[in-house]
């Protein structure tokens, strides 16, 4: 294992950015259509193709899953996927027509500093037909992708990965785009919220403060009282070799927010555009109740993994006045 979302047969990442512009796209490839759904808790989302991912939407499977920076600009990344798709000739046939399905969502990095004088057309749909075409087993962390401008309330933000299995053998695993209105860390130290799911040291080894004080636990909130509702986000898809129905699916998405809960503080706001996709590629049957819920539980810790490994990963864009990397302060 890689410790990546890679690590669940059948699934390939790929990134592509603009270091000038501080924004990228991250395309997450099924080799099969793979059953799908999500669970939205932030208020202000920027998703595409969300309705189609409904339990009782008609369409079971989806060929990929695209990020992007760039606020509502960044959903057009999903048509570089597609195309992409296409010219492999993947997707749902109708007859002669070949529609690629590609679910898709945003977060807002269009004040960190980079040029986004891009003229008619933004980047994001060449910038994800380069991420579909590097797809694969091996990908990097932290700045990189749609978490190239990513950014916290204290650090600098990033992508992260992390994946698991449950007792009986189920992989999971999940990527998250880490670009949140709150913090990954406790007060001003090095200490990640989610330290109690480490493994192996995987960022960094601190563990939790030997307690907590009223300063620790006051609102570290990006932008202040000035945060706005598009301009923070974190993405998060998890993918399972469990056999899931779509309801199954949203369920999983649905448990796997917890993760989110215990990583950022605060989350869910309403200047958060939160959002969680559950995906399962079909090749090992899992209880119903217990064997989900068990699936669902290991889920939310992986989650509440990528997102720590997303700032401990990052490195801090080369910009005036750029929020620093963990990694600066803390070695």
């Amino acid at each position: 294992m890689k410790n990546l979302l890679t690590d669940i047969e059948g699934v390939r990442v790929g990134h592509a950015g603009d270091s000038a512009v501080a924004s990228g796209v991250t395309a997450v490839i099924f080799d099969q259509p793979a059953t799908a759904s999500i669970d939205i808790r932030g208020g202000g989302p920027g998703i595409r193709e969300s309705a189609l991912l409904a339990p009782e939407a008609t369409v079971e499977a989806i060929d990929a899953i695209t990020l992007s920076g760039g606020s509502a600009l960044g959903l057009d990344a999903a048509g570089g996927v597609q195309a992409w798709l296409a010219e492999q000739g993947r997707g749902l046939r109708i007859r002669e027509a070949l529609i690629p399905i590609v679910p898709g969502a945003i977060c807002f990095d269009l004040l960190n500093g980079g040029d986004k004088a891009w003229g008619r057309f933004p980047p994001y749909r060449d910038l994800a037909y380069a991420a579909a075409k590097a797809a694969g087993t091996d990908f990097a962390l932290g700045s990189v992708g749609a978490g190239l401008g990513a950014t916290t309330a204290t650090f600098k933000g990033g992508l992260g990965s992390a994946s698991a299995r449950t007792a009986d053998g189920v992989m999971v695993a999940a990527l998250a785009v880490v670009n949140a209105v709150g913090s990954v860390t406790v007060g001003d130290g090095p200490w990640f919220w989610a330290a109690p799911f480490e493994v192996d040291g995987e960022f960094g080894g601190k563990g939790l403060p030997s307690s907590f004080t009223p300063e620790m636990l006051k609102a570290r909130l990006k932008g202040g009282p000035e945060a706005v509702s598009p301009e923070n986000t974190t993405l998060v898809v998890v993918v399972t070799d469990a056999v899931l129905t779509k309801p199954q699916a949203k369920r999983l998405a649905m448990i796997a927010h917890t993760g989110m809960a215990r990583a950022i503080y605060p989350v869910h706001a309403p200047n958060d555009g939160d959002v969680v996709f559950a995906a399962a590629t079909g090749s090992k049957p899992v209880d119903p109740l217990v064997g989900l819920t068990e699936l669902g539980m290991v889920a939310a810790n992986t989650v509440s993994r990528a997102i720590a490994r997303g700032v401990y990963e990052a490195t801090a864009l080369p910009f005036p006045g750029a929020l620093p990397a963990w990694r600066d302060r803390f070695g």
